[in-house]
């Protein structure tokens, strides 16, 4: 066991048996410190989702250990109560319940945790200002917009002070302005309040917004470093793509619709990013 406020250890998850068996996750490890702002990638099915549940003690491995926050989340006696204090999660819907307003469905979290009506009703006034909407406490969520909807999830997580925020493709029913400004919000909040911050994401953008990216494939993280500028991100980016690949001349790939010039310049500026890249990558 370490400090770090996530540990995991050859972290497995298998569903179904015989032919039918899946490894969701297969020996995974990772370790996240303290007010870290990480995102995990991967396509469809590498086990991203699956991994977050272990975390929020969603989901039970099969095989492996999970440690949020110092303890071990196999030898948890109140499960819910971990939930309601340590961990606080936004999902791509926002779930906000249409019949209270924005204050009270941050309420909502806070009772048997937060004593007393008042202390809940300013707790729940604070983080609705911390995310910007201070103005719009007694709107119904059917009067706020889809950005703003997801700003009240994003303060309802924070409800009862958690150590951590798991965010489950915060930005995936929103459009491309109202993402970026859950992402600023996130990154913003990670900054000024130390928030420990953990994004499953499939959108690049969403991952250059953070400071670290995981990727998983096949149950496994793949790779795992540090970002740098973001002109170096979008390098990396298109080195890992089909035409990167064809550029550097890997997996088979031409890129004959290039002129040799063409191709020259760019092989050499993905070939420092591929080597830049071993020098950040995270153990």
């Amino acid at each position: 066991m370490t400090d770090a406020l996530i540990h995991i250890q050859n972290l497995t998850k298998i569903y179904g048996k015989g032919e039918a068996v899946v490894r969701a996750l297969d020996g995974l490890d990772l370790t996240v410190a303290s007010s870290e702002f990480v995102a995990v990638m991967g396509p469809s099915g590498c086990g991203k989702s699956t991994l977050l549940n272990m975390i929020g003690a969603l989901d039970q491995p099969t095989e492996g250990e999970v440690w949020v926050n110092g303890e071990n989340l196999a030898r948890l006696k109140d499960v819910d109560d971990f939930r309601a204090k340590t961990v606080g999660f936004v999902f791509q819907l926002h779930n906000l319940l249409p019949t209270l307003s924005a204050q009270e469905n941050v309420e909502v979290p806070m009772y048997g945790h937060v004593s007393g009506r008042r202390a809940r009703h300013e707790r729940a006034a604070h983080l609705l200002d911390l995310v910007g909407l201070g103005d719009r406490l007694d709107a119904l969520p059917g009067q706020l917009s889809g950005g703003q909807r997801q700003r009240v999830a994003v303060a309802r997580a924070l409800a009862n002070d958690p150590a951590l925020l798991l965010a489950d493709e915060p930005t995936g029913s929103l459009d491309s302005q109202s993402g970026e400004e859950i992402m600023d919000l996130l990154a913003e909040l990670n900054q000024s309040q130390g928030a420990t911050i953990l994004v499953v994401t499939h959108d690049r953008r969403v991952a250059q917004a953070t400071q670290r990216i995981v990727r998983m494939k096949d149950g496994r993280v793949v790779s795992d470093h540090r970002l740098a500028d973001p002109l170096e991100e979008d390098l990396r980016m298109l080195a890992r793509s089909r035409l990167g690949q064809a550029v550097l001349g890997k997996n088979g790939l031409e890129a004959d619709y290039l002129s040799p010039e063409e191709k020259t310049i760019l092989k050499k500026l993905l070939a420092r990013v591929e080597d830049r890249s071993t020098f950040t990558m995270i153990g």
